[in-house]
């Protein structure tokens, strides 16, 4: 990517871009630190968020030991639910505002971290979920401050939520999912360690991977950070930029690994080397879509996730029914991709080869779909919309629901209409 020049067309486009990482440790017994870290983050009084799969395991009573030795009070809190929801995050946020901790730490997947992360502004700085969500459904309150630090340990490879600025939640009264986004909510530290990762069923493995290598293709295809408008001030300029030098590394190689390591990683439990490396992915593709962003495959997946609620997925709890994220997300990103190749032809075949490790045709415009539904079917993931239970009678509310990330349809290299959107739901069914 050139270095733009100083001149300026106008209105004036963006010439700066911006990298926020979370810090963190990785590697095979990382979270064995999680009290010298926490200590060195000034907490005496931890809000503790743990997946309540976990208690009585081995990965939370080594980290609540680690606290523990540190000298930290441990506030345990497992109310977490699987895809959270408004009212997850307005219980988890009012028990935050009752413990009155000086820090938070959170142990599980993206939901938990998603949790800790809201129930750290609730507390912080109060208000209830929907005044801080992303506009047009949320009030979009511009975060005033900083919050209290957070030590995010993750114990599986896919959001990446240990290193981005965002929340997710499900609205189903509303018939799709949206989020909070703010610098802010990064993660002070991360620990991401392989071990924790053992436990995981393969159906989570494998949803969450995918999650995992759709977000560094999101990223590494989103519009370059020179086409935006130069905002008016730093604190407008959003959390999700646009491709740039710094995020295109870092998604080139989730990529890589993505298409190395995931088959593996869902096939043996005991192949820590497949599992740490789609964790250490899942980090590095947090970090760049956090500066780069997400775009049409996770716009689609908020109201596919959010509208319908009847797929039962292997390997989560057995008593909902919900559509994990990262199968909401994959599911038209082969559709969507084919959509935005003509924007950057070089681009997806390249994204293509990182992920297959081998060439494709310059003009191959089917390269990255098809590259996607073959890892897809090698980990045992539905590939269309009418497994997850939608048919043509849904696209209309599917439309309507995707047209309304707007601050994500914005990052895509091809900006799709309602029209466009409806074929890319259509070829997904």
């Amino acid at each position: 990517m050139p270095i733009p020049e100083l001149p300026h067309p106008d209105p004036p486009r963006e010439t700066l871009f911006s990298v926020e990482a979370t810090p963190f440790k990785f590697g095979p017994g990382a979270a064995a630190e999680a009290g010298w870290e926490a200590a060195r983050l000034g907490m005496r009084r931890a809000f503790a968020v743990v997946d309540a799969a976990l208690t009585g395991g081995e990965a939370a009573e080594r980290v609540l030991t680690s606290l523990r030795e540190a000298g930290v009070e441990t506030l345990l809190y497992t109310d977490v639910r699987v895809e959270p929801d408004r009212e997850s995050l307005e219980r988890a946020g009012a028990a935050a505002r009752a413990a009155g901790a000086d820090g938070f730490v959170a142990l599980g997947g993206g939901s938990t971290i998603d949790t800790a992360k809201v129930a750290n502004l609730l507390a912080t700085h109060g208000g209830t979920v929907m005044d801080w969500v992303n506009p047009p459904l949320g009030g979009g309150r511009a975060v005033p401050g900083p919050l209290r630090p957070l030590l995010a340990i993750p114990t599986t490879a896919g959001s990446g939520s240990e290193a981005t600025t965002v929340a997710i939640l499900d609205l189903p009264e509303l018939g799709v999912k949206s989020g909070i986004s703010h610098r802010y909510l990064r993660p002070t530290q991360a620990l991401v360690d392989p071990e924790l990762n053992r436990t995981a069923p393969p159906g989570v493995i494998a949803a969450a991977g995918l999650d995992v290598v759709c977000h560094a293709a999101e990223s590494l295809l989103s519009r370059p950070y020179t086409s935006r408008p130069r905002p008016r001030s730093p604190a407008e300029r959003p959390p999700y930029q646009g491709s740039n030098p710094v995020a295109d590394l870092w998604s080139a190689q989730a990529l890589r690994w993505g298409g190395a390591y995931l088959r593996r990683a869902v096939a043996d439990p005991e192949d820590l080397e497949a599992r740490g490396f789609m964790m250490l992915a899942a980090t590095m593709a947090g970090a760049g879509f956090g500066s780069a962003g997400v775009h049409i495959p996770h716009a689609c997946a908020y109201p596919v996730a959010g509208l319908r609620h009847s797929y039962r997925a292997a390997g989560y709890p057995p008593g909902r029914a919900f559509i994990p994220h990262g199968l909401s997300v994959i599911v038209t990103a082969p559709a969507a991709f084919r959509f935005t190749f003509a924007a950057d032809p070089a681009g997806h075949v390249r994204a293509a080869s990182l992920l297959t490790g081998r060439e494709h045709a310059p003009e191959d415009e089917d390269a990255l779909p098809n590259a996607l539904r073959d890892l897809m079917r090698g980990v045992g993931a539905p590939t269309t919309l009418t497994e997850l239970g939608y048919g043509e009678a849904d696209l209309p509310a599917l439309v309507a629901g995707a047209l309304k990330q707007q601050r994500l349809l914005a990052v895509a290299p091809r900006t799709p209409d309602a029209a466009d959107l409806e074929a890319i739901f259509r070829a997904s069914l």
